[in-house]
């Protein structure tokens, strides 16, 4: 298998992920995901080298899909934590008098 070979077969994967993602399906999710992660491990077992502008141009989509994939487990987290505060009359977040805490950048 050549890198470009791996670099697409992560590429495949992250589209099921997102997919699986859009589709609420875990087990798709959970196949995708680790089809990801062995791809990702061919490559690292391939190891490093010069790059021509192809495996570029692949590695580039490869993190834009990840990119992608973050964005919607974010959005999923987000609104599991919306629903949680909602179904335990925290919702809103504001401030508490007694309740303070302290949050540092």
């Amino acid at each position: 298998m050549t890198r470009r070979d791996a670099l697409i077969s992560v590429i495949e994967s992250l589209h099921a992920e997102i997919a699986a993602l859009k589709a609420n399906d875990v087990a798709a999710l959970e196949r995708a995901t680790t089809e990801k992660l062995a791809g990702i491990d061919r490559l690292a077992q391939l190891g490093n080298g010069p790059a021509g502008a192809e495996l570029r141009d692949l590695a580039e989509e490869a993190n834009r899909l990840n990119e992608t994939c973050r964005i919607y487990v974010n959005l999923m987290a987000a609104n599991v934590r919306r629903r949680l505060q909602n179904l335990t009359g925290a919702a809103g977040g504001g401030y508490n008098r007694g309740n303070a805490v302290a949050a540092y950048a």
